[in-house]
């Protein structure tokens, strides 16, 4: 006699794992894809992520290296590196002399519109192609697989935290 609900339950986490693999390569590819287009323009990612910051004009680096789950110390590595490839310019805050504001130079300015417009070619390249029904799809399956991950990480924290 065959167990029909186990040949089920097999066939479903097949393709949960199935799924699972090409999100994690989905992932690979867009941290990769990152990597090329800093590399194309003589930066990191890192340097990219605190060059698109200080871009809103709204950064604070104890702010950013926490929100990025990093040290201030890392985040000062990189802003040092910035400076020294005058990409970035530091002075001391107007209103608080405690604090040091960073903005971004010419050079800055220009090397992220040369790093927009790669992204932008890229998307363009590999995403424009798609039925806008399949893009909404997508977008709805991607809202929904976030909302239950940062269910089960925040049930999984609270959970940790009571044993």
């Amino acid at each position: 006699m065959v167990n029909y609900s186990s040949v089920t339950d097999t066939k479903r986490s097949t393709g949960v794992h199935d799924a699972i693999g090409k999100l994690q390569r989905l992932t690979e590819l867009f941290q990769h894809r990152r990597a090329q287009l800093a590399q194309r323009v003589g930066i990191t990612e890192q340097q990219w992520r605190v060059l698109e910051e200080i871009s809103t004009e709204h950064f604070i680096p104890s702010m950013f290296a926490r929100e990025k789950h990093s040290s201030a110390a890392a985040v000062s590595k990189v802003l040092r590196q910035l400076i020294d490839k005058q990409l970035v310019a530091a002075r001391i805050s107007e209103t608080d002399g405690r604090q040091r504001q960073y903005e971004l130079t010419t050079g800055g300015k220009q090397l992220m519109k040369k790093l927009r417009q790669h992204r932008q070619r890229a998307i363009d390249s590999i995403w424009t192609d798609f039925d806008a029904a399949q893009l909404q799809q997508f977008s709805g399956f991607a809202d929904q697989l976030i909302e239950r991950i940062e269910h089960y990480a925040g049930d999984t924290r609270d959970k940790s935290d009571k044993e």
